[in-house]
């Protein structure tokens, strides 16, 4: 079957047809691409055509797909066994290896997902000051829990209502809400709750929202705050982690260091995976060392292990992330380039080997509110062109773009030739 026949069937078995929403490709305007196969930096759909991924699985395949390391040890363990529910010295070497690569992590919890390691870190948050608020901020996702599927309400000292229904308003109404960037809004949260925060949660790095620069003033600031009001600063690095840096957002800013950090995506190489981890005297509260409970039984499945493993161990090469960085600005650089020569407005924010076009007057992306001012409209033509010329974007504008190891010099010229296109088609 093609796409079309099999978006038709996956329709009355499937809510929406898709397992998660923005692979709909709703907001793009066109019926989603159904993936039959993936090696390296391409991916092919079910009728057979190529495309150049810079989706990456929404960023774990960081070494690209199939990554023969990675294979290699997946058929290996296969072999041996695929679950256990009992502990492995593969859990302890993956622990090791995130404590080693992270100052801030003195000790690590596998789980099975971004949203179960945001949510756990949390958890253990106001277990240990006993505080039941937190402080997150527009634009950032840190999973489909029920206190994080929040948004801000009327002004910046009202409570958060739910984005969902589901989600009790009572649940809600501990999660406040601020502005990234912007310290005067947290300063402002904490003035009126001085006492009642237990924690700080943000994407260092936003990546769902499009990418987000972090002003590193905002990012000293708000260490400080927590410091001085007894609360836990935790960074969700599930995207960024061991993606901008052998340590994540915190190699490139080390002088703030959260007492709390999660995982994902990368650690796992692609199968399902999430950690949270940090300071021994906070992780110790956790069960069976202490009274914060959260299990799980497929957590540090031996599958996802290996592969996380392996792919930490590939990211270590030497100059691995220069030549990545390196690779990630030379295309950026160049799409703006061209979008600029047919005088289509936009921002094109890049950090490391993430990155976003926003279709947008703005002069510069900074939060939010920066980036719902893009033309989605614009964004859903620019898409569909892309997608049409054999480059695979994520099918919405506030969404990152990740560079892969495995991309080359002839990726980079095919997606610029597509980019040509696309542009003159805008």
């Amino acid at each position: 079957m093609n796409s079309k026949q099999l978006f038709e069937q996956a329709r009355q078995y499937i809510p929406g047809g898709v397992n998660s929403p923005v692979r709909a490709f709703a907001s793009v305007g066109t019926d989603p691409v159904f993936i039959d196969s993936a090696f390296g930096s391409k991916i092919k759909d079910a009728e057979g055509k190529e495309y150049i991924d810079y989706v990456g699985s929404w960023g774990p395949m960081i070494l690209g797909h199939g990554y023969p390391d990675v294979v290699d040890a997946l058929l290996r363990q296969m072999v041996r066994g695929i679950s256990y529910g009992a502990p492995t010295e593969l859990e302890v070497e993956l622990a090791r290896m995130v404590c080693e690569r992270v100052p801030s992590v003195e000790m690590v919890r596998m789980v099975n997902s971004g949203t179960e390691a945001t949510m756990s870190a949390i958890r253990l948050a106001r277990g240990y000051t006993r505080r039941d608020k937190i402080v997150k901020f527009e634009g950032c996702y840190h999973g489909h829990s029920d206190g994080l599927l929040v948004k801000a309400g009327s002004g910046a000292l009202t409570f958060g209502v739910p984005t969902s229904p589901g989600v009790p308003a009572d649940y809600a109404k501990h999660t406040l809400t601020a502005t990234f960037n912007d310290l005067a809004s947290v300063e402002e949260l904490f003035k009126a709750h001085p006492e009642d925060i237990a924690c700080v949660i943000l994407e260092p790095v936003p990546g769902n929202m499009g990418v987000i620069h972090p002003d590193k003033a905002f990012m000293s600031g708000l260490r400080q705050l927590t410091e001085k009001y007894g609360s836990l600063l935790i960074f969700d690095e599930v995207m960024s982690g061991f993606r901008l840096s052998p340590s994540g957002y915190q190699g490139l800013n080390p002088d703030v260091q959260p007492d709390l950090s999660t995982y994902g995506k990368v650690i796992g190489g692609g199968l399902p995976v999430g950690a949270y981890g940090g300071k021994k005297a906070i992780m110790e509260m956790i069960s069976p060392a202490g009274p914060v409970y959260q299990a799980g039984t497929l957590s540090g499945n031996p599958l996802a292990m290996v592969a996380g493993i392996q792919t930490l161990k590939a990211t270590a090469r030497e100059g691995f992330y220069t030549e990545l960085d390196a690779r990630s600005a030379q295309l950026s650089q160049a799409m703006s380039a061209i979008l600029k020569e047919v005088g289509i407005p936009h921002v094109l924010n890049q950090l490391g080997s993430m990155f976003t076009i926003f279709f947008t007057e703005q002069a510069s992306v900074n939060n939010f509110a920066d980036a719902v001012t893009s033309d989605t409209k614009r964004f859903g033509a620019f898409f569909r062109a892309m997608l049409e010329n054999g480059v695979y974007l994520p099918a919405s504008q506030f969404e990152a773009c990740f560079m892969g190891g495995a991309h080359s010099d002839k990726d980079i010229d095919a997606t610029l030739e597509a980019c040509r296109k696309a542009a003159k088609a805008l």
